[in-house]
């Protein structure tokens, strides 16, 4: 069966300082309907939010930040387990390190664990170890679920965001951008740009999924970008091969 990755951020499952229900409702059903066509690997932010409906703690302190990433992520996998349950679907906690990457025997024994969860049906869900990665590689989950397709053999990377695709230049500053419904080639410059995140739980923002796009051309997979707010978008890409919005980043070279 093919293999996908989604990652979902903080700004998609999260809403008012608190985890956003609705939205990671919509999210487990899709992902049971990708199940259909797909095995499926879940990159999800989330738990320092989480952890901050308990505790409310200056999050911009490393030690208080990997004290509610501790408190959240237990709540936030009960908020997945409930909701995988409705569709008689296990799903798993991974942790990871940056360091797992480097490491080719630690690696091969993830790659083995990872292969025989998706291979009796359970949805893997990852995120970056905050408690333990003090200097982090990553540093945030876009990148983090790059590697994630390439090392455990995904065939595409679906960021579910808080903006519906990459234009050629800032919609919120030129009502006259355009959506690029596929880009081949990312502009080294566009990489060196300071992070934006627009929400006050995530740490990434368009910079950090243009480098995840980027590090995916040059192996050439696949990496899709579309709004997680409103799912159709990705839905019908994903189980229909219906490309109408979202952007599609790939090796010029790549079919499809």
């Amino acid at each position: 069966m093919r293999r996908v990755v989604l990652k979902v951020g903080s700004a998609v499952l999260t809403q008012n300082g608190k985890l956003a229900h609705r939205r990671l409702d919509n999210l487990v059903e899709f992902i049971s309907q990708l199940k259909t066509q797909y095995e499926v690997i879940l990159v999800s932010s989330g738990a320092v939010a989480a952890g901050y409906t308990q505790l409310q703690l200056d999050k911009n302190i490393l030690a208080n930040k990997q004290a509610l990433a501790s408190i959240g992520q237990p709540l936030l996998m009960h908020t997945y387990r409930t909701e995988f349950a409705k569709y008689d679907i296990v799903c798993s906690q991974v942790l990871l390190e940056a360091t797992l990457f480097s490491d080719n025997t630690r690696l091969e024994y993830a790659r083995d664990a990872m292969g025989t969860l998706l291979s009796h049906n359970v949805v893997p869900i990852i995120n970056e170890n905050d408690v333990t990665a003090v200097e982090e590689l990553f540093g945030d989950n876009d990148q983090l679920s790059a590697y994630i397709a390439h090392y455990f053999d995904a065939e595409l990377l679906t960021i579910l965001t808080d903006i519906d695709g990459f234009y050629d230049q800032n919609p919120h500053e030129n009502k006259e951008a355009k959506l690029q419904k596929v880009v081949n080639h990312i502009d080294p410059i566009l990489l060196e740009q300071a992070h934006s995140a627009n929400s006050e739980f995530a740490t990434g923002g368009i910079v950090t999924k243009l480098k995840a796009a980027d590090f995916l051309i040059k192996n050439n997979k696949k990496m899709f970008l579309t709004s997680g707010f409103d799912l159709q978008v990705a839905k019908e890409f994903l189980l229909k091969n219906i490309h109408k919005s979202g952007t599609l980043f790939q090796n010029g070279q790549t079919n499809g």
